[in-house]
């Protein structure tokens, strides 16, 4: 079992696969970052200094001075942390596609298949060339 284990480990996709996602993992690190330390400042300053992180309702109903003071009560629901990561996906997505887009160009599409030069015999089912009226085979008249 170890064996087959180690083989099916081995195999060229998987190992792709891995890579894939360890290197997904660090890019989505870095978009965070660009969203949370970027992004969302500026924006946050564009629409009356508003910190999105910040940004929560009370399901007490009493007035706490910060979100993490809500948070430790257990009376808080942040929908400004729910709206970073909502637009921190949607820059992932964004970033993926255009990746994804970028590659299928760079990757050559097969050539079409070439036309059939020979076609079977239908008496004796030999190989001859398509525009023969006669199998040199078999001497049968093709139609």
């Amino acid at each position: 079992m170890l064996k087959e284990f180690k083989e099916f480990a081995m195999r060229g996709n998987v190992l792709d696969m891995a890579v894939g996602i360890i290197i997904g993992a660090a890019f989505g690190k870095i978009v965070t970052s660009f969203v949370e330390d970027v992004l969302m400042p500026p924006l946050g300053r564009l629409i009356g200094h508003m910190d999105f992180s910040n940004m929560y309702i009370t399901l007490s109903g009493q007035h706490y001075d910060s979100f993490e003071a809500a948070k430790k009560a257990g009376a808080a629901l942040s929908y400004g942390v729910f709206l970073n990561a909502v637009i921190n996906f949607l820059i992932v997505a964004f970033a993926v596609f255009l990746l994804v887009r970028t590659v299928n160009r760079w990757t050559t599409k097969p050539a079409p298949p070439a036309a059939p030069t020979t076609k079977d015999c239908p008496q004796c089912a030999m190989s001859i060339p398509i525009q023969a009226k006669r199998c040199g085979h078999c001497t049968a008249l093709l139609a």
